[in-house]
């Protein structure tokens, strides 16, 4: 029989095991893309593994700031000390984040930058713009000489991931004047003959291609922001009896997406890595609720052209290989 000194012992020796068990928020941008989901999946089997316990929360669509920073509040009154966050919006986040760091909580960016993008402690992701480059000297490379009439279908207007991979992508192009990597404008050209916001949605992508296609028939190269919006293209695209000469590329890497390279939905896509950026993240947090040793700058989570179809001076992996490293259900 335990005696009542013995048995306070035990319950206070339990209760500092579950007060020292580190509580790690995880904020996305929506609970519905692929890429989201697989984040959620990578943080939360790096938590189970490393003892630590996972919250998470998303906004009901891409954009919905107010969402973020209540499950952000949510989060902090429940004792998360580090929150991994994909920004919705890069800017109207600033005040919220400001808030949990000034508490003592660290925030890390997963996938898409504040802006500025010192507004959290670390950013854990792809070089987008170094995504959308690759993309562009592929589209560049295979449309083979023919003319260049772009149609781009973004994320939407002032969004820093939205920004890089287009510009990247007109750098890539061969664009003379396309704007760097710091720039939050979107660059154009003459050669640009449409843009239009796709939201990263599929239904939205194929009703903004349906509109470019009404002010340019006669597109030869078509830039996504991410997969779901060229599957949108491509439904546009064969609906006019124009899929056959079009090259569509795109940035993600998902489960999904490879296959669309696999058929010639896509002709090639740069190939992102969520769950090494989630697992980066928990680790980090892990060692912060330790040590109290904060992470800090840019982290490159890592990049890989993926294409069917080799194209002479480019350098990308095959569609084996992405379905090997692809996310979402394979």
């Amino acid at each position: 029989m335990r005696t009542p000194f013995i048995a306070t012992v035990l319950a206070l020796a339990a209760g500092a095991t579950l007060a020292a068990e580190p509580v790690i928020g995880l904020i996305t941008k929506t609970e519905t893309n692929p890429f989201f989901v697989k984040m959620k999946e990578g943080a939360a089997a790096a938590a189970k593994a490393k003892g630590a316990k996972l919250l998470s929360g998303a906004g009901k669509t891409d954009g919905d700031n107010a969402g973020q920073v209540t499950a952000m509040e949510n989060m902090i009154a429940a004792g998360a000390k580090t929150i991994l966050i994909t920004p919705s919006d890069s800017k109207a986040i600033l005040p919220a984040i400001k808030k949990a760091r000034d508490k003592g909580v660290m925030v890390i960016a997963l996938d898409s930058p504040t802006d500025p993008v010192d507004g959290t402690d670390a950013l854990f992701a792809t070089d987008n713009y170094k995504a959308g480059v690759l993309i562009g000297q592929y589209a560049k490379a295979a449309l083979g000489g023919k003319p260049a009439k772009i149609v781009t279908l973004d994320l939407f207007p002032g969004h820093p991931v939205g920004a890089q991979r287009h510009n990247g992508f007109l750098k890539g192009f061969g664009i003379a004047n396309a704007p760097d990597a710091k720039s939050n404008e979107l660059g154009t050209d003459a050669s640009v003959v449409c843009m239009a916001d796709s939201f990263g949605d599929r239904a939205k992508g194929q009703t903004a291609m349906e509109n470019c296609l009404q002010k340019a028939p006669d597109v030869t190269v078509v830039y996504t922001i991410n997969e779901p919006a060229a599957a949108g293209a491509y439904n546009a695209l064969k609906k006019a009896g124009k899929d056959k000469n079009v090259i569509i590329v795109s940035v993600d890497g998902g489960c999904q997406g490879i296959k669309d390279v696999g058929t010639g939905v896509i002709a090639a896509t740069s190939q992102q890595y969520p769950l090494k950026m989630a697992s980066m993240g928990v680790e980090a947090g892990i060692e912060y609720a330790k040590s109290g040793k904060k992470v800090s700058g840019y982290t490159d989570t890592g990049v890989t052209l993926i294409a069917a179809k080799v194209v002479p001076g480019v350098d990308s992996k095959d569609v084996k290989t992405g379905t090997e490293l692809c996310w979402g259900g394979k």
